[in-house]
């Protein structure tokens, strides 16, 4: 099974790639609309926080994810993509599942913007370093030739230019960007949602192949890295609320930009990749409203660390 999966590429039109660049692109506009340097600052003034979520987020979560590769031992394609996943930074649904979740909202957003902004080195450098220590996966690697370079030019060309514009919008137009931005989060959503519904519609036969192998791998993945979060800010002796958002922080990962690197040149559309960044762009959005749900029904005050 793993040697036809691995060697399977996804059916996708060089337009459908291009769409793909400029829904992420839009998207990641729209996560920058609410990004304000005084959001960096906060990681500065108050370091501690900001820096463990970072910590679980940036250097721990691709670690949990080798680990986990080597106890599961999937197919080498889909170990790449639980790596790819584990090295993405932090998804544009994480500040709102933390306000709902009662959390810290101002720690979520720091983070978020530190995550994203070290993507454009972390990324990369993270999964081509721990992906190497999983041989079935690196053998993989080597046969369809990565460059990491190419990985940090698509990175600058879908998740930092369209951060730069968003964020120098929102500080020249603070006026327009109060208007656009609920309409903007909304139309982001749909688009991804319409864009992951159309890429698994056109490859509806390899996904009915193949789902059962991958429909438990996600989840266990996602939980760890939830609880990762989670039980790394209750070590380091955080309130709840700060909890709840490093949690959500690490478990609600940037699969957008997974699937954009995984149909560009540098993947071709890598059969197993692709499953495991799709279908946790659909997970993790349940589990995250699930836990989150569950969060706001209880007072994070009650749950502070002493």
């Amino acid at each position: 099974m793993c040697e036809t999966l691995d060697a399977v590429r996804l059916n996708f039109s060089p337009e459908g790639i291009l769409l793909l660049s400029f829904v992420l692109f839009f998207i990641m506009f729209g996560v920058a609309l609410e990004v304000k340097l005084s959001d960096f600052a906060e990681i500065l003034r108050d370091p501690r926080r900001p820096l463990i979520g970072l910590l679980s987020q940036v250097v721990l979560l691709p670690i949990l994810s080798l680990g986990l590769v080597w106890l599961l031992k999937p197919c080498p394609s889909m170990a790449l993509g639980m790596m790819l996943v584990g090295c993405c930074p932090g998804g544009n649904l994480s500040n709102f599942l933390t306000s709902l979740a009662k959390g810290n909202i101002a720690l979520s957003v720091s983070v978020s913007a530190g995550s994203t902004l070290l993507a454009i080195l972390t990324t990369p450098l993270n999964f081509a370093f721990w992906s190497q220590f999983y041989p079935p996966a690196a053998e993989l690697m080597q046969a369809i030739s990565i460059d990491p370079k190419d990985v940090v030019v698509t990175i600058v060309l879908i998740l930092a230019l369209p951060m730069a514009i968003g964020m120098w919008v929102a500080q020249r137009f603070p006026e327009f960007t109060a208007r656009i931005f609920r309409p903007v989060k909304i139309i982001s959503m749909l688009l991804f949602a319409g864009y992951l519904a159309a890429a698994l519609g056109a490859n509806f036969s390899f996904v009915l192949n193949y789902f059962q192998y991958v429909w438990w791998l996600v989840p266990v993945h996602n939980l760890c890295a939830l609880a990762q979060g989670y039980f790394l800010s209750m070590a380091t002796r955080l309130k709840e609320a700060d909890r709840r958002a490093i949690s959500i922080e690490t478990g609600i990962q940037n699969s957008g930009l997974a699937l954009a690197l995984i149909f560009s040149p540098i993947f071709n559309g890598l059969g197993g990749m692709a499953m495991i960044a799709a279908f946790w762009g659909i997970w993790h959005i349940i589990s995250g409203f699930i836990l989150a749900t569950i969060w706001a029904r209880f007072d994070p005050a009650k749950y502070e660390a002493a």
